[in-house]
């Protein structure tokens, strides 16, 4: 991630876009939410406001079972009091690899574990308030094993084809952006527009 203090192509072409910050402020932490807010300066010398959430990354993982079949879930979302549908997915842990964290989090939440990884692509989902980012990850050769669910963490395992999840995407009732843009993703790789890089799990070392 580049230096809010000193961006990439400041002083190239994108110079007249770039702010920097001039004052620093952390205006909320809790549990989770580290809430920053910042002056910035403007291209013109003028100044802003900016208030934005600190956040370490995630994964959300594409499970594809030897048939065909998508491995997703079902949980209640607090803030929108409301159950959505998604791939499985998490935040990573400090100095974490995010391939382990892709691993863990879909063996801890599902059960399954995958004998082959690719890394899709990275998301920024929130950029206008949240330094946070999802890279896609898909895996295959999946074996069920136990679950191991965090407190509080409710989550149904759920098993769908391709062709209803997009049927879900196609009337709005899918509305999960990590999982919609995960799921055009599988269907370039299927189609063969957009390529994936298979390897072993044991493949994915500490850099990535």
């Amino acid at each position: 991630m580049a230096d809010r203090d000193s961006p990439a192509g400041a002083a190239g072409e994108e110079g007249h876009l770039i702010e920097v910050a001039t004052e620093r402020r952390q205006l909320l932490r809790g549990n989770f939410l580290d809430v920053r807010g910042d002056i910035v300066r403007l291209p013109d010398g003028d100044l802003a406001s900016r208030e934005y959430v600190m956040h370490p990354g995630a994964v959300v993982v594409v499970p594809i079972l030897d048939d065909g079949r998508l491995v997703l879930e079902r949980q209640y979302r607090y803030p929108l009091s409301q159950v959505l549908l998604e791939f499985p997915a998490g935040k990573i842990d400090p100095d974490e690899p995010s391939s382990r964290c892709a691993m863990r989090e879909l063996a801890e939440e599902t059960g399954y574990r995958a004998t082959e990884w690719a890394f899709a692509a990275r998301l920024h989902n929130a950029a206008a308030y949240s330094t946070e980012f999802i890279e896609i990850w898909f895996a295959r050769g999946l074996t069920l094993g136990e679950r191991q669910l965090d407190h509080g963490e409710l989550i149904d395992v759920c098993l769908m084809e391709e062709a209803e999840l997009e049927a879900l995407a196609s009337r709005g009732e899918l509305t999960d952006a990590k999982t919609l843009i995960s799921l055009m993703w599988l269907q370039k790789w299927r189609s063969g527009v957009w390529a994936l890089d298979w390897r072993p799990a044991e493949a994915w070392g500490p850099s990535r």
